[in-house]
């Protein structure tokens, strides 16, 4: 018997592009239900009773919720294509440290970089760059986090990543020019399909945030 998957999400959040991108980098086929964050069906209220919120990976009528808690069950069950964590209890370690610290700091920063003004803004724009530096230093010379292939932090980091050039727009500021390595990791990463394919394109991101600051009259 086939195994049935089906992931409750939104296309716009950046916890359940990782879902994507892990199921497509492990060939994993499943069924995708967008979900109106607005009027929540009863499978998501039924699936996460506690946080009521999306994603929500269901796997043989179980659900697991939590990206990162989600994005280790699918490395463990899936455990035959593309690992997420090394076999190394210390490595293992050190990917979910980091992958703590991209939900942190990384995901706070990303919003207000659109939203923060004047002094404001100059302060996160040092403050998300301080962070973007500490991550380029533990990338260090590799090509991945992962090591030689994508991991947990890569996949972790990747729907933050891919809204840097938008945040680069309203936020003034070039990432290429303080962190080139950790740019060329995410022109790298984007040259896989399964990893372009799971995330939408920097346009869409864009408009939305231009019709988000028309609504919030932060323009």
């Amino acid at each position: 018997m086939a195994d049935e998957v089906v992931l409750l999400d939104y296309w716009l959040s950046p916890f359940g592009m990782r879902l994507r991108i892990a199921l497509a980098l492990k060939g994993i086929k499943y069924e995708h239900k967008e979900e109106d964050l607005t009027n929540k069906s009863p499978l998501l209220l039924q699936s996460n009773p506690v946080h009521k919120k999306i994603p929500v990976l269901i796997h043989n009528g179980k659900p697991v919720c939590e990206s990162v808690v989600a994005l280790q069950y699918i490395d463990e069950v899936w455990n035959d294509t593309a690992p997420l964590l090394p076999s190394d209890p210390y490595l293992k370690s050190q990917a979910r440290f980091w992958a703590d610290f991209v939900d942190k700091k990384i995901y706070g920063y990303g919003k207000a970089l659109w939203t923060a003004k004047g002094e404001e803004l100059e302060a996160v724009q040092k403050d998300h760059l301080d962070c973007i530096k500490l991550l380029e230093g533990e990338l260090g010379d590799k090509p991945f986090f992962g090591g030689e292939t994508i991991g947990l932090l890569d996949v972790t980091l990747l729907p933050f990543a891919s809204w840097f050039s938008v945040y680069e727009k309203f936020g003034n500021l070039s990432l290429e020019a303080a962190c080139p390595k950790f740019i060329a990791w995410l022109k790298r990463c984007f040259l896989i399909q399964s990893v372009s394919e799971s995330l939408p394109a920097a346009e869409k991101l864009y408009d939305y945030v231009v019709q988000m600051k028309k609504k919030l009259g932060t323009e």
